[in-house]
């Protein structure tokens, strides 16, 4: 479905009208759609129905407390890669019993929390993980239920920076090395086998690393359970791409259909960590034109949002949908959009074809993913607000950050 439709000439979130949400709200503001997040989850579930498992939502795409509310209320489960994201799943009321923790990096004391709130499984990415997990869990009396994130070496074709399933990436542990690592970790006083995990990569667009890393896996799996180490589950990650320009990504019914093909009959549960999939058309950064300044060769179009709001251009190069909020008729011109902040990679698009003045509101669409989640406050900039868009009503659910909010637990020398 598209939440995002012109109506009576005017670009609105469901039935909501932006420039209403830019005179009540300011700009910049990141808009999502109820609607399209409720949908874009139950389609997900619905299309694995043959087969059990638990959908996992990766909330790095988008952690806003609303958004994890509403699939908690749909049940989702949770996949995490920090202490902090689990508070933010705790806070918004997901099961525990739900989440599963990734991640390459986990200290100590978020060991600690996740085994306190009683997490599904941890998602092991080496040998000393494994070894401070379980430290961890048995001065805690407890013990810990892991899988491995184990990197298949699979190409998913997709970004260098969110290419995760190579042999040189920092994730997982090598294939070879697998077999030998459950076998130690059935071992261990406080570890508890439970499941595989693999997470070849995001915003992937053919089916085909998908079948390949999957086959990987179950190799691995039938060899472990003849080694006396059967596994209660098999999380595939995520990844499944979406449309920014003129990708075509993998339809999920071509993907459920794969999966179920590969796994119909065996008794492992599923589970799916989708993230981009479910949020990122769900969502637009709305700005506002501060400046319009034509020149050669370029022509810039300077707007109130900035690199600090929209990461994803100036860090991989990315290309996002820009439309005008109530479009002209005048003369289109090629402009450059970008923003305040001082550095020349402060851009949201590139050479775009519109009709502008000084004031026009722009929509940046698929901004729902890795969008306000990588925000930052460089150049002492507030971050923006957050709306959800429920049919005709508009949820703030996320103020403005104030300036003085930025430097509030900074302390002078004395």
């Amino acid at each position: 479905m598209s939440a995002f439709v012109h109506r009576d000439g005017e670009l609105c979130a469901e039935r909501v009208p932006l420039s209403d949400i830019a005179a009540r709200f300011g700009t910049p503001c990141y808009v999502y759609s109820r609607a399209a997040l409720e949908s874009a989850w139950r389609e997900f579930d619905a299309a694995f129905s043959a087969l059990p498992h638990l959908v996992c939502y990766a909330m790095k795409a988008n952690s806003n407390l609303a958004v994890l509310d509403l699939f908690a209320r749909l049940g989702s489960g949770f996949d995490i890669v920090s202490g902090g994201e689990l508070e933010r799943v705790l806070a918004a009321g997901g099961d525990p019993a739900r989440i599963v923790f990734s991640g390459v990096g986990k200290s100590e004391t978020e060991m600690a929390a996740a085994l306190a709130a009683g997490i599904l499984c941890f998602n092991v990415e080496s040998a000393s993980e494994l070894t401070r997990l379980d430290a961890v869990a048995g001065r805690a009396g407890r013990v810990a239920p892991v899988s491995f994130r184990v990197n298949p070496d699979v190409d998913p074709q997709t970004h260098p920076y969110i290419s995760t399933g190579l042999k040189e990436s920092k994730f997982g542990i090598a294939f070879a090395e697998a077999l030998p690592l459950y076998r130690r970790a059935a071992a261990l006083p406080n570890i508890a086998v439970r499941g595989i995990d693999i997470h070849i990569g995001s915003q992937i667009t053919e089916l085909g690393p998908y079948r390949e890393a999957a086959g990987k896996v179950l190799e691995l799996v039938d060899r472990l359970s003849a080694s006396g180490i059967p596994l209660a589950h098999i999380d595939l990650g995520g990844g499944l791409g979406i449309r920014y320009r003129d990708e075509t990504p993998v339809p999920l019914a071509e993907y459920a259909a794969m999966i179920a093909g590969l796994f119909a009959g065996r008794r492992e549960k599923l589970i799916f960590e989708p993230g981009r999939h479910l949020v990122g058309d769900a969502g637009v950064l709305l700005t506002r034109v501060e400046y319009l300044k034509p020149g050669e060769p370029k022509s810039f179009a300077i707007v109130d949002a900035a690199m600090n709001d929209l990461l994803r251009p100036a860090l991989y190069d990315a290309w996002h949908p820009v439309e005008a909020v109530r479009p002209r008729t005048s003369a289109v011109h090629r402009w450059d959009i970008v923003g305040p902040i001082c550095e020349s990679g402060d851009f949201l698009a590139r050479d775009r074809s519109l009709a502008l003045a000084e004031g026009d509101l722009l929509a940046i669409g698929a901004a729902g993913a890795y969008a306000m989640a990588m925000s930052s406050n460089y150049n002492a900039r507030p971050r923006a607000c957050e709306v959800i868009v429920d049919d005709r009503t508009t949820h703030l659910v996320r103020r403005r950050e104030h300036a003085s909010e930025l430097f509030s637990a900074e302390f002078k020398l004395p």
